[in-house]
């Protein structure tokens, strides 16, 4: 009896059972299979070949497909093996990873299969992804960057800081010029170059730059130091008054006149007097000062007979001295006579690398004064110090600086500290106590001129605020009852305050 339903192995039957079941296999494949004849037409293209690449079986092998066959079969001939390692390439704009494997057929034809996926959407999500790397690298380099140059700005602070307390804890000779700029090295390179001579100096410079004080660094240097040295400011004093005190005058020369008096060139013999503001002094005190220059010699006030001296003049002004000999308000045989040596000082906003070192040298004069804790400035007090023009000079930078230590309230000056005058003029001196009292530096007890500052910006800041001692107490910072101690000891009322 037959069996129905089994297929004899070889037979023709079996042989077209397992072909379709290969094709249903090669249809059901998601990749793209594609078999076609070596050098000839394609045989066989799966549904998915057919979808993405198009249907081009029994026709010529597109040229694209044919150049991946080709490399195919290098690597296979070079490997040795039966399919390639996968590859990439591009065919209809797709691009693709595909592997190779050549084969002999049924008939002995030789044959190769190509497998194809689709990677489009990977090798976008890939770019999407090195996109994504470069910004990220792009975005991170940036912030090295950053770190980099915060890193610089925080080490360049530090070093400002650390210099800056450094200065602190150093200290200063009351005498010297504190600096470090090429033009302050220069300045006391000169004065240390020509003070040990006997010639005349004329020290030039904006108010507030620090004649006097260059003044008395000639002195201290040269070989006159243990002889008199007497300070004259010639615009303070009356014209009369001026010229008998310097050249003194003689018995009956006017009303009051009672006896001889020698004038300050023959005290001061044998040392130096220092003259400053000499560009206000007079037509008639201009020759008599040509007179000592020139010649040695003066002539007391309603005296005949010249008189002898040897004294150094180191002289000062902050006028333009060339131009008023074109004017013709100073002589220019004098000019001459004073210019020998001209020392001038270069305003502050010329050299502002050196407010570092003058606000650690102001800080450690006040903060004793005041009995303060201050030892730290931050980087933007600095940047704001900086910034400012100066018209008052080193004046100016000291007086902002006094007052900042006084108002400071723990060890750190603020922003809220620091306040600039008007302008370096008799009104900023009226705005800022603090620049009046520096004039005093130096002719009164130090406590002193402090209990007068203290005392003007109390007064001040009770009449700005109507004599309220609570707000004002609380402006200022300080309790109540500590304020009502200030001002009994200063004797201020609020109503003599709200009066004034």
């Amino acid at each position: 009896m037959l069996k129905t339903g089994v297929i004899a192995p070889g037979s023709p039957e079996e042989l077209v059972r397992l072909t379709g079941n290969w094709r249903a296999l090669l249809e059901a494949l998601p990749g793209m299979v594609v078999l076609a004849q070596q050098g000839g037409h394609v045989e066989y293209m799966n549904a998915a070949a057919k979808t993405y690449l198009g249907n081009f079986i029994q026709k010529p092998t597109p040229p694209q497909l044919e150049a991946m066959i080709a490399e195919g079969l290098s690597r296979a001939s070079t490997s040795g093996a039966a399919m390639t390692a996968p590859f990439e390439g591009v065919m209809n704009g797709l691009a693709l990873e595909y592997a190779v494997a050549p084969f002999t057929g049924y008939r002995r034809d030789q044959l190769v299969v190509v497998l194809m996926y689709d990677i489009t959407l990977r090798k976008e999500q890939e770019r999407e992804i090195e996109n994504y790397q470069r910004d990220i690298e792009g975005v991170l380099r940036q912030k090295i960057e950053e770190l980099k140059e915060n890193e610089q700005l925080r080490s360049q602070m530090a070093c400002q800081l650390n210099a800056l307390k450094t200065q602190l804890g150093r200290r200063y000779e009351a005498q010297t010029i504190i600096g470090s700029s090429s033009q302050i090295r220069q300045l006391r390179d000169l004065i240390n170059q020509v003070a040990d001579s006997d010639a005349t100096i004329l020290i030039t410079g904006e108010s507030g730059t620090g004649k006097e004080l260059a003044a008395n660094l000639v002195h201290s240097f040269s070989r006159r130091v243990n002889k008199p040295y007497l300070k004259i400011n010639c615009n303070t004093i009356n014209d009369s008054i001026l010229e008998s005190d310097l050249f003194g005058y003689e018995k009956g020369s006017f009303t009051g006149a009672t006896a001889r008096k020698k004038g300050k060139f023959e005290v001061v013999d044998g040392g130096t007097i220092f003259l400053d503001e000499i560009g206000d002094i007079s037509p008639r005190m201009q020759a008599s000062l040509l007179r000592v220059l020139q010649n040695g010699e003066m002539v007391r006030v309603g005296g005949t007979e010249p008189v002898k001296v040897d004294v150094r003049i180191i002289a000062a002004t902050n006028v333009d001295l060339a131009k008023a000999v074109q004017e013709k308000k100073f002589r220019l045989d004098l000019f001459y006579r004073l210019n020998i040596i001209n020392v001038p000082i270069p305003p502050l906003r010329e050299h502002k690398e050196d407010i570092v070192d003058l606000v650690a040298f102001f800080i450690q004069r006040y903060r004793e004064a005041f009995a303060k804790e201050v030892d730290f400035v931050p980087q933007e007090v600095i940047d704001l110090l900086l910034h400012h023009d100066w018209p008052g000079n080193v004046r100016e930078l000291e007086s902002v600086v006094q007052r900042a230590v006084l108002m400071a309230k723990g060890r750190m000056l603020t922003e809220q500290d620091v306040v600039f005058g008007i302008c370096p003029g008799a009104e900023a001196e009226e705005s800022q106590p603090g620049a009046m009292m520096a004039a005093r530096l130096g002719n009164e007890p130090l406590k002193i001129i402090m209990a007068d500052f203290e005392r003007e910006l109390l007064v001040r800041a009770l009449d700005k605020y109507d004599g309220d001692v609570a707000l004002t107490a609380s402006k200022l910072s300080l309790g109540k009852t500590a304020l009502y101690d200030k001002m009994r000891r200063y004797n201020i009322t609020a109503k003599t305050v709200r009066r004034t």
